[in-house]
């Protein structure tokens, strides 16, 4: 693993830029990738986002001044790529309810390994809303601290602790409504 200012510098350097990027790449873009897949739940629609998470941070390379760790800058892109995807394809025309729910198609995804539970768990994340959906993948399954969630979300711990309350709280009841 690359010191973060160790890639700074390199990155800044034209002739080292693209051997830093292909570093970052392969240093984060499986963390990045299940961060992702968490949010959009699918391996092609997680992939399809990743790509454009690379896009984005390769293309504000030049914004970049590592005022942040790359891992949070990553992050950051990551989760805000996930949300638009999720905006885009709320805003596509196709209800929730004319497709699948969420445990079948995970059931039936080839890359999913888990068990039925599991699946239903993350139809329950899925019927979140967006942020709420995100601060719970990025507190639970990840094990985020909301500082450094506040800083990857620029929003106050404080509200973030209180989305994630809503969400186990909303979580609850969906699984006492699938009893």
């Amino acid at each position: 693993m690359t010191d973060d200012r160790d890639l700074l510098a390199q990155l800044q350097d034209p002739k080292t830029q693209r051997g830093a990027f292909e570093q970052i790449v392969r240093q984060y873009g499986e963390q990045l990738y299940w961060q992702i897949r968490r949010i959009v739940l699918t391996h092609d629609d997680a992939n399809d986002v990743l790509q454009n998470t690379f896009l984005k941070a390769w293309n504000g390379l030049s914004n970049f001044h590592g005022d942040a760790q790359v891992s949070t800058w990553l992050s950051r892109i990551a989760i805000n790529e996930s949300l638009d995807f999720l905006r885009h394809n709320k805003n596509s025309g196709v209800s929730v309810d004319d497709v699948l729910p969420v445990a079948n198609s995970l059931m039936a995804d080839n890359y999913f390994d888990g068990t039925e539970v599991e699946a239903l768990l993350q139809e329950a994340v899925a019927s979140l809303p967006d942020v709420q959906r995100v601060v719970f993948q990025l507190h639970y399954f990840e094990e985020m601290k909301y500082s450094e969630m506040s800083k990857r979300l620029h929003t106050s711990e404080g509200a973030l602790k209180a989305s994630y309350h809503i969400a186990v709280k909303k979580i609850s009841e969906f699984f006492k409504s699938h009893d």
